[in-house]
C-alpha cells in the first residue's frame, strides 16, 4: 500500500506541477502570440492513417531523455538525429515528451523534430488546459495526448473538441474497460492502452489484449509502454492492435534510431 501511494502522489505532484507551469507560460506566452506561429496555417499530417499504413512498421518511436520511474534514460541525447534516423528506421510515427521537470524535454524538442520529419508527430505531456491544445499547434504537433487517468470526461471532450477544431488529432489513453466507456467521444481518434500503471509503475502486457475487445473496431488502437521483443509486438498487432508506442526500448540505447531500426527490421521478419 505505501509503495502505491508513493506513486499516486507522485502523479497528483506532476498533475500539480503542470498546472502552475501552464499558468505561467500563458502569461510569458499569450494565446494570441502562439497563434501567429508558422504552424497555424499548416495542415498536420494524419496521425492516425500514419500508423495504418501497410508500407510502414506501426511502431511510433519515442523520444525522451528520462521519467520518474526510471530516471535518466538518454540525459544528453539530441532531437534531431534521433528522430531523423527514427523516421530513416520505418517509424509510422514520433512522438516527442515536452515535459521538463519530469522527462527532461521541451516544446522546442517537438519543433525541432517537425523541421527535419514529414512523418506525423504526436506531443507527449499531459495535458490539461486549453492552453496546451494551442500551444501544441504552435509548436508543429500532429496529434495530442489526453489521459483518463488524469482528466475527467467532460475535459476530454472540450479539450478534444478544441483539438479538432485545429486540426488536431487526439489519441486518448486508457487502462481500464470504464475509461474506454467512459472517456470516448466522436472527437477520438486513436485509443491507447498503457500497459504501465501510473500509480505504481508496474507494467502489465495482458492489459492490453483484455481491453482490445472493448474498443470500436472504428478506432485506431495502439498498446503503450513494455514493449521489449518483436515477438510480443508483433503478437499485439496480430491480435488487432495497429501500432506501438515504444519510448525506454530504444533510448537507453547510446544510438537509439539503431536500435528502432532493428527492432523494427525482426518484426517484419515476423510478418
Amino acid at each position: 500500500m505505501a509503495k502505491i501511494a508513493v506513486q499516486q502522489n507522485m502523479l497528483d505532484k506532476i498533475m500539480s506541477h503542470k498546472r502552475k507551469e501552464v499558468a505561467e507560460n500563458e502569461e510569458l506566452y499569450p494565446r494570441k502570440l502562439l497563434e501567429k506561429s508558422i504552424y497555424f496555417e499548416s495542415e498536420p499530417v494524419s496521425f492516425k492513417s500514419y500508423i495504418g499504413r501497410k508500407d510502414l512498421s506501426g511502431v511510433i518511436a519515442e523520444f525522451k531523455r528520462r521519467s520518474p520511474s526510471k530516471g535518466n534514460i538518454n540525459e544528453h541525447a539530441e532531437v534531431e538525429p534521433i528522430s531523423i534516423g527514427y523516421m530513416q528506421a520505418g517509424a509510422a510515427a514520433l512522438s516527442i515528451l515536452t515535459d521538463q521537470k519530469f522527462f527532461g524535454g521541451t516544446t522546442r524538442d517537438l519543433s525541432d523534430a517537425r523541421k527535419f520529419n514529414y512523418c506525423p508527430i504526436l506531443r507527449k505531456d499531459f495535458i490539461c488546459d486549453e492552453y496546451q491544445v494551442i500551444e501544441s499547434k504552435s509548436i508543429g504537433a500532429d496529434a495530442i495526448l489526453l489521459i483518463a487517468a488524469v482528466l475527467t470526461p467532460d475535459e476530454v471532450k472540450s479539450l478534444s473538441t478544441l483539438a479538432h477544431a485545429l486540426q488536431l488529432q487526439v489519441l486518448l489513453e486508457v487502462r481500464s474497460k470504464e475509461e474506454i466507456h467512459d472517456y470516448l467521444t466522436e472527437n477520438i481518434d486513436v485509443v491507447g492502452v498503457n500497459n504501465r500503471n501510473l500509480k505504481t509503475f508496474e507494467v502489465d502486457l495482458d492489459i492490453s489484449i483484455e481491453l482490445l475487445k472493448e474498443i470500436p473496431d472504428e478506432l485506431v488502437k495502439i498498446s503503450e509502454s513494455g514493449i521489449s521483443d518483436p515477438l510480443v509486438a508483433h503478437t499485439l498487432q496480430e491480435a488487432g492492435f495497429d501500432g506501438l508506442l515504444m519510448g525506454e526500448r530504444f533510448m537507453k540505447n547510446n544510438r537509439p534510431h539503431l536500435a528502432c531500426m532493428e527492432f523494427i527490421k525482426g518484426l517484419k521478419e515476423l510478418k
